[in-house]
């Protein structure tokens, strides 16, 4: 009990030490700098009502709704379309980029490449043969390269052509291929 006597006499004397008397200086200081000064607010602005739009154009398509591209017919896309019921060549399973030229040789006055697969198979092509994925036909065999017209379908399905060309393994990158 003593000890609870001495806890609240020890507490009533902290809160009379904070009292007001002490602070007198800081209570006129800011009084002091409250004279004069009056303070403004802007008044409330004015809430606009909502007007919901109405979409009243009913001929024209909702923009909310997806749309299929219809593709545009036209004779061009016709005259560049591959011929989808032609048998394929063995090469034509193989991206172009997977395949590689390592040489050349003639027949006759018929020029061959010769084409290495993934697999490391070997074939035999000349112009007029298809190559790669995307409908390629060979256009021209040279010493160095093959040239290819291919066939691209872009999102509306319209075709377009362009050039590829496929050029000969050098000496070192061939050392390379064999250490794979």
């Amino acid at each position: 009990m003593k000890r609870a006597a001495l806890i609240a006499v020890a507490s009533a004397a902290l809160v009379a030490g904070c009292g007001a008397s002490s602070h007198k200086d800081l209570t006129d200081w800011m009084a002091e700098q409250g004279k004069g000064v009056r303070g403004h607010l802007d008044p409330i602005p004015t809430i606009k009502p909502y007007e919901p739009f109405v979409y009243n154009d009913f001929d024209l398509p909702d923009p909310f709704k997806p749309r299929k591209i219809e593709p545009t017919k036209s004779e061009n896309t016709n005259k560049l379309a591959p011929d989808l019921n032609r048998r394929k060549e063995p090469l034509e399973a193989y991206p172009l980029e997977s395949l590689s030229m390592v040489g050349t040789l003639e027949k006759g006055r018929t020029r061959y490449a010769l084409i290495k697969t993934p697999e490391s198979d070997l074939y035999q092509v000349r112009q007029g043969m298809h190559l790669g994925q995307n409908y390629g036909v060979i256009t021209d065999v040279t010493d160095s390269d093959i040239k290819l017209k291919e066939l691209m379908q872009d999102g509306s399905g319209d075709w377009s052509e362009r050039t590829s060309t496929l050029n000969l393994l050098q000496a070192d990158q061939k050392t390379q291929e064999r250490r794979k």
